[in-house]
């Protein structure tokens, strides 16, 4: 067993390679109200490959994140997660007050607001955090990229699926707000400060208040270009400025050969 200083010094590829390579439980998949040591066992093995998927890629996708001892102890992100995913345990098994205890306390703590009832996958990564809102009925797939100020909310006071579904490796932009059960197709992108009302297919952009799908593509983009996105309306302003300079030409040539007869 390693010396605790030692770990501290040690580099956090080197530290995530030694996770990875830890024996894994040879054990099959039950039923999940099983309550059999091995389902125990199995239900163990899940919740820990998911806590490490959601600490290996903070370091995939923050630059800043240098060793892990920092990222243990200094990103809201990640401990809002962890506590969210102590808090969906209890809340799958009928129990309310306490997970609303635990969520409230990771607000306090995070500045983050993730309803005990939200699911989200492994590997989602909330950059900065603060003033992140995810509603009760949210679904966030896996590996999603989420930018401080978000809300995934609902609209009025009506029961059931109520907040949005997002797809596997959406990046939803700093401050956008996304209402309703819509879906957000896989590798969507939501640029920063939009207000998303209806649905958006996978591979595809949506920018503006409300938001607009303005392009589909099916080549991946960078997840960190949350700020590169196509500017519609920019888009057709410059088209109408080369549209007019082209007629200027045209005019400019035809009042020139009348002049000269």
């Amino acid at each position: 067993m390693q010396h605790p200083f030692t770990l501290l010094l040690t580099p956090p590829n080197t530290l995530m390679k030694n996770l990875v390579q830890q024996p894994e439980f040879s054990v099959q998949p039950l039923d999940d109200h099983s309550s059999t040591p091995s389902s125990r066992v199995d239900h163990f093995q899940r919740a820990w490959q998911t806590i490490r998927e959601d600490f290996q890629v903070i370091f995939d996708r923050d630059p800043a994140a240098r060793h892990w001892l920092e990222v243990l102890c200094c990103y809201p992100g990640f401990h809002a997660l962890l506590f969210h995913r102590i808090a969906h345990w209890l809340y799958q098994r009928q129990i309310t007050f306490l997970p609303r205890l635990i969520s409230h306390f990771a607000r306090f703590l995070t500045g983050i607001e993730i309803h005990p009832g939200a699911t989200i996958g492994k590997g989602v990564f909330i950059d900065h955090g603060m003033g992140v809102v995810i509603g009760e009925t949210a679904i966030v797939g896996d590996y999603c990229l989420i930018y401080q100020g978000v809300t995934l909310g609902g609209t009025g006071k009506e029961t059931g699926k109520r907040h949005p579904t997002l797809g596997q490796h959406v990046v939803v932009g700093a401050g956008a707000k996304i209402l309703g059960n819509i879906e957000i197709g896989d590798y969507a992108r939501v640029g920063a400060g939009s207000i998303v009302l209806r649905a958006v297919p996978s591979h595809c952009t949506a920018v503006g208040v409300p938001g607009r799908n303005i392009c589909r593509t099916n080549t991946e983009t960078c997840p960190l270009e949350h700020g590169q996105v196509p500017d519609a309306e920019a888009t057709v302003i410059r088209t109408l400025l080369d549209r007019i300079e082209a007629l200027e030409q045209q005019l400019q040539s035809i009042l020139s050969e009348q002049s000269t007869h």
